[in-house]
């Protein structure tokens, strides 16, 4: 489970900085969509690793 929210948090590394640099051309509202979505896994990804 960690390793899995791990790597899915490192492909929304990505995706953000792609949509930043405009590399790939999203609406701002789906940049901020999948930042949010970013921000809550990587908060269970930390709070998991804590406990474990």
């Amino acid at each position: 489970m960690i390793l899995g929210l791990g790597i899915l948090n490192f492909l929304l590394i990505l995706w953000q900085l792609a949509t930043g640099m405009r590399w790939i051309k999203v609406s701002y509202k789906t940049h901020k969509k999948t930042g949010i979505a970013l921000l809550v896994s990587a908060l269970i990804h930390g709070a998991l690793a804590l406990l474990v």
